[in-house]
């Protein structure tokens, strides 16, 4: 019975260990060195990136000797890695294509090792004895190259396969990291800062593209220098990165120093950016920016690295994208708030400043009475003068006033219910969401515009939402519906926001739309007091339904446009 060669029982001795690629080559080379009963060995293997022959693992080899790197057709590892030839030499010294790297070794025989008719390293031993290896090792060393490459690319697609779980955990992690963040700038420093960790690679920018989309701006960038961070900015015309937002694909460069269209070679250089991916960061087929990185060797990126780095600028996108949509909701609550504190106190301004003129008017009457009864001197007659025309002064003073508070008077349109109630879901669906709120939205079908100021019934709606958020501090389900109904006998839309939260008690219903009275910790309490006098500017109606921890149904009621005036407009 034939007895197995030692590589056949080191497999099956240590089947686990051959699973692993590094440990792989070191167990296979010592088992070669072992079986040709040669001093030393390396395994090499080609670089894909750099084209050199790196070796890999070594067996008796100098440190000096380990660095070596030699190229395809360079010596004699160089020669059977271009020709996939095996080659014995027994003496070296007469061997022309021999690169000495040992004084002291006299022969030597290496051998190709294929993957799928391709060379992909060598299997290389060395004596420091003349004819060392007969043509009997030579065979032997061939099969165990042969068996060899079997084992790495069973190692190695093993291995690919534990970084690929590797690199999904991380991604899920990293989107989870993105995703959470509501502020811009954070957004954007958490997206440079993992993909940096999950890419592993020299740098990591962010550049976004201004507002007219001519130039791409550095937002944020991770293992850059203050030189890196300065940067100009880069025209979306003229420079690389531009090109990834015009082609809307990735772009991958081997050497950015020596590509066509990388405008910023010294900072390239004085950074050690050599190779670049970058891929274009786009949002319901809008771009908005690059997510780029570099190495800082040269390095050809594999399909399953774009693949990721496409991946992360997909999720870069959407955060991006949610972390301005929630600065635009910032921005409209602040905006709002601002409204509320101004119409408020046009509110008490118009209330204050009747108030004054009705008193005003009868002292005027009187003191012009009292003035043409008396006999007055020269001095008595410019005091009276004087005061008379502050009187005017006072007059003119209210009259102003007056006309600012009448300056919210509203401003009617064509409205659609459905549009109206879309917009508004757009800028609070974040909050609510995030505060657990669940959205529905109940809208007839076909139904006809009614007339009214679009900005301020949307505000309405804003401030009746926030207040049913604010009622629904732990989450809840917040309802606007639209339809048709009667009122008075004429046809109205009937549009409504409806909460499940802590609902109000009959005294607090009674006493909702007064100014200035609030039953929430925080707040003005001039809220619903503007939301009145808006459904009062337009001539409908505002009606509530509330019971205390049943929830708030709000129902405003708008006239119908008539038919002939809808035609007409």
């Amino acid at each position: 019975m034939k007895r197995p060669s030692l590589f056949s029982q080191l497999r099956q001795r240590d089947l686990r260990t051959l699973l692993h690629p590094q440990k792989a080559l070191d167990r296979i080379l010592a088992a070669a060195v072992r079986s040709t009963r040669a001093d030393s060995g390396s395994f090499i293997l080609v670089n894909p990136n750099s084209g050199l022959l790196d070796i890999e693992a070594s067996h008796g080899l100098s440190e000096r000797a380990k660095k070596v790197k030699l190229r395809p057709g360079e010596g004699i590892t160089g020669w059977v890695a271009t020709t996939g030839l095996p080659l014995r030499t027994g003496d070296v010294r007469k061997e022309k294509r021999y690169v000495s790297i040992s004084a002291k070794v006299r022969s030597e025989m290496a051998v190709p090792v294929e993957m799928r008719g391709q060379v992909v390293g060598l299997l290389n031993v060395d004596s420091t004895n003349v004819d060392a290896f007969s043509a009997t090792d030579e065979a032997r060393l061939i099969d165990m190259a042969s068996e060899a490459a079997q084992w790495l690319e069973l190692a190695w697609e093993i291995d690919q396969l534990r970084l690929k779980s590797r690199q999904l955990t991380s991604l899920v992690d990293t989107a989870q990291l993105i995703i959470s963040e509501s502020n811009l700038g954070e957004i954007l420093e958490q997206i440079t800062l993992q993909t940096y960790r999950l890419m592993k690679t020299r740098l990591c920018s962010v550049f976004l593209l201004n507002e007219d989309g001519s130039e791409l701006v550095l937002r944020a960038c991770h293992g850059g220098t203050d030189l890196y961070r300065q940067k100009p900015n880069l025209s979306t015309e003229d420079s690389l990165l531009g090109s990834v937002i015009k082609r809307g694909k990735p772009v991958a460069v081997v050497d950015v120093v020596k590509e066509k269209g990388y405008i910023q070679t010294d900072i390239a250089r004085k950074e050690k950016l050599v190779s670049m991916l970058a891929v274009p960061l786009i949002f319901a087929g809008k771009s908005l920016g690059v997510l780029a990185v570099y190495t800082q060797q040269r390095h050809r990126f594999s399909n399953d690295e774009i693949k990721i780095l496409t991946t992360l600028g997909d999720l870069s996108a959407v955060a991006i994208e949610k972390g301005r949509l929630l600065a635009r909701v910032v921005d409209m609550e602040e905006k709002l708030r601002a409204s509320e504190r101004l119409s408020a106190l046009g509110l008490l301004a118009a209330e204050i400043a009747h108030e004054i003129r009705n008193p005003l008017t009868v002292m005027q009457m009187l003191f012009h009475a009292l003035v043409e009864t008396l006999q007055m001197d020269e001095t008595s007659r410019k005091d009276a003068e004087l005061i008379s025309e502050k009187m005017r002064q006072m007059n003119r003073i209210l009259d102003q006033v007056l006309s600012f508070a009448r300056s919210s008077e509203p401003i009617k349109e064509q409205v659609h219910a459905q549009q109206l109630i879309d917009d508004v879901f757009l800028l609070t669906r974040h909050k609510l969401l995030q505060q657990g709120i669940e959205i529905r939205s109940q809208v007839a079908d076909d139904l006809p515009p009614f007339r009214a100021d679009r900005a301020q019934v949307e505000q309405v709606l804003l401030n009746l939402i926030l207040n049913a958020a604010d009622a629904m501090p732990q989450g809840g389900t917040l309802r606007l519906s639209a339809a048709l109904e009667d009122y008075d006998g004429k046809s109205h839309l009937a549009l409504g926001v409806r909460d499940n939260g802590q609902g109000m008690s009959p005294d607090q219903i009674a006493n909702l739309f007064a100014p200035f009275l609030t039953y929430k910790e925080s707040g003005t309490g001039i809220g619903l007091a503007i939301v009145k006098k808006i459904l009062e500017n337009h001539q409908s109606k505002i009606q509530v339904e509330s019971k205390v921890g049943q929830g708030t149904k709000f129902k405003l009621l708008f006239p119908i446009i008539d038919p002939q005036e809808t035609a007409l407009g």
